[in-house]
């Protein structure tokens, strides 16, 4: 299957214009999809029906997923892409929307039922320009950041640059921090000194982290939970699921049956 790579315009927050509150968007991707660097001028709440779907911005990571949403400023540079099969809503909001609960940077929103709930009743075409009003409100007024975000900031220094790579490559990599620091030549000390002021986490938190996103990007294309967790390094589909949960807030069965 061959891979589609779409461009998109880099745009300043009210280059053009933007008429409306929130505007919905939705879209079931036939092949693994690219975007390639763009901004919008308005707004963006990104979530996924069904799949997963990564946005980048610079050195950060954000992988989507049906309970994890994602806040894009307008004016934001970022690129993303999406795997084969993934169903992609999104809501654009108009640039003049008051959102005083959410940031200037990009940010997790967690997809409670209440807040989907609103948004797709803004889909229904019959809804009355009151009733609209109303519902817009009430988004404005439910949506907030989560505490929880599936993020990895990739790290580029000299020191983390062999372990970045090794993990991508390989989520399964059994390598711990003492491994590494007899590998490189250093402390373990001063690794995690690099990684807590390179990617504002720790060692551990970030291998979790990129196992998480690696690990939804094989559930959206179907493979099994015992599979996956051998893949990313888990010696249990039960560790496995605890620890899936605690950073996307779905078991890995729910995530592959959504």
């Amino acid at each position: 299957m061959t891979r589609e790579t779409r461009s998109l315009p880099v745009l300043a927050p009210d280059a053009v214009d933007t008429p409306f509150t929130i505007l919905g968007y939705d879209e079931v991707f036939a092949r693994d999809t690219t975007w390639t660097d763009h901004s919008h001028p308005f707004h963006e709440l990104l979530w996924n029906e069904r799949g997963a779907s990564t946005a980048v911005v610079g050195a950060r990571v954000w992988t989507v997923t049906p309970a994890l949403g994602l806040w894009m400023p307008a004016g934001t540079l970022h690129s993303g892409s999406a795997i084969a099969g993934t169903w992609l809503r999104a809501s654009f909001f108009g640039s003049h929307t008051t959102t005083a609960s959410m940031p200037d940077t990009p940010v997790a929103v967690e997809m409670t039922p209440l807040l989907r709930l609103l948004l797709e009743r803004l889909g229904d075409p019959g809804l009355a320009p009151a009733s609209r009003a109303t519902t817009e409100a009430m988004v404005l007024d439910v949506l907030e950041p989560s505490p929880r975000e599936l993020l990895v900031h990739a790290p580029t220094s000299e020191l983390l640059r062999p372990i970045a790579e090794a993990v991508r490559e390989n989520p399964g990599d059994q390598r711990t921090l003492t491994d590494w620091a007899s590998a490189l030549g250093v402390s373990a000390r001063t690794i995690t000194r690099a990684f807590n002021a390179e990617t504002g986490t720790s060692f551990a938190r970030w291998i979790a982290a990129v196992r998480a996103q690696h690990a939804v990007a094989l559930l959206s294309r179907g493979d099994d939970v015992e599979t996956v967790a051998e893949q990313v390094g888990y010696r249990s589909a039960s560790a496995f699921g605890v620890a899936f949960r605690r950073t996307t807030g779905l078991t890995p069965g729910m995530f592959r049956a959504s």
